[in-house]
């Protein structure tokens, strides 16, 4: 598969990244690289790489993204994730990995390589039930710094002008591609869409979930903007809370613990908005917030741990009504989406527990 037969790979490495690593120098003549396969997610390729006494990651985006349903985007997106990464690093230094080198005609960039024993994915943390809320008000404490820092800058809105990529990897196959399956509701999906697009206000990460944060030990560790785009900042927020709400299906004995992560996250971003009116900003991710949980089971992108049948049909009957009637209150989507389930949930406790 390479030039370079001594290399060793745990899976195909193109030709590309390998001598891209040389170039630079990340792997010095004379050094056989080791290649392990990481988890990349749907849109990239991600690889852990040993050369001689160094250790850092590479990661590669794809063209056409790993689901059942064609989504192809183009790789240029790494570009605006290494820009986002570097601007991110001016404001929060310790709240993303360090970008070492990168290639943006193979789409390909290194970065500091952050080991999972001492940085855990969040996500893996809220699966075992493990909700800290101290840890979320972090999150959202950090990613409200970065839109702060980054509001109304007009050299940032020409950097990161990405609408056509930010539509087609975030608003085409979440609102648009959900509006299909629900004619009542299509052209609010629709005009939400629009909306949100037609907002220039901040740095938006485009991705800010649990799977793409690290529990570091100075705290939260962003990875994955490769949706990065000058923008809304309410869909940041709205998409990472969207993700505690879900994980209540997930692992319902948590549910409480995520809901005061919920709480939790949207406290501490909310407290640090400055650049705009609280109120403005918090009704437009209110209103987005039902639209992206109704997404991930009739989207392009279904969350993975959403399969049984009865759990799809509980988050339509909570979005639709929330999406045909905007809420102005992140609380106001959160009070219906806790009533719906407790006691659909608490019954099901109860069933398994009488079965033991």
């Amino acid at each position: 598969m390479t030039s370079f037969p001594s290399d060793t790979f745990d899976n195909a490495v193109p030709d590309g990244v390998v001598s891209f690593l040389r170039d630079t120098g990340l792997v010095p003549p004379g050094v056989a690289p080791r290649f392990t396969a990481l988890t990349g997610g749907v849109a990239s390729d991600i690889w852990k790489v040993e050369a001689g006494d160094r250790t850092f990651a590479v990661k590669r985006a794809l063209q056409k993204l790993r689901v059942a349903r064609d989504w192809q985007v183009p790789v240029t997106r790494n570009v605006s994730e290494v820009d986002w990464l570097r601007t991110a690093a001016k404001v929060v230094p310790d709240a993303v990995p360090r970008v070492l080198a990168h290639d943006a005609e193979i789409g390909a960039f290194a970065m500091t390589y952050l080991d999972p024993a001492h940085h855990p994915v969040w996500k893996a943390e809220l699966a075992a039930g493990r909700a800290d809320p101290a840890f979320a008000a972090r999150v959202g404490d950090t990613v409200a710094a970065i839109h702060a820092a980054t509001a109304h800058s007009d050299a940032l809105a020409k950097q990161f002008a990405n609408d056509a990529l930010f539509h087609a990897i975030r608003l085409e196959p979440y609102l648009e591609a959900t509006a299909p399956a629900h004619p009542d509701i299509a052209d609010a999906l629709m005009r939400l869409s629009r909306e949100t697009l037609a907002m220039k206000v901040a740095l938006v990460h485009g991705d800010v979930s649990p799977k793409n944060i690290l529990v570091g030990p100075c705290g939260p560790v962003l990875l994955d903007a490769e949706c990065a785009w000058y923008g809304d900042p309410a869909f940041d927020l709205a998409f990472c809370l969207n993700h505690l709400l879900l994980k209540c299906l997930w692992a319902p004995r948590a549910r409480d613990g995520f809901l005061a992560c919920f709480d939790a996250l949207a406290a501490a971003y909310l407290a640090r908005v400055t650049w705009e009116p609280i109120v403005d900003l918090e009704r437009r991710a209110a209103r987005l917030l039902p639209a992206l949980f109704l997404a991930r089971v009739d989207g392009k992108s279904p969350v993975e741990y959403i399969t049984d049948e009865n759990d799809k049909a509980r988050v339509r009957r909570i979005a639709v009504p929330l999406i045909g009637s905007p809420p102005s209150r992140l609380s106001d989507v959160r009070e219906v989406w806790a009533k719906a389930f407790s006691s659909e949930v608490d019954t099901g406790l109860r069933e398994e527990n009488a079965s033991r």
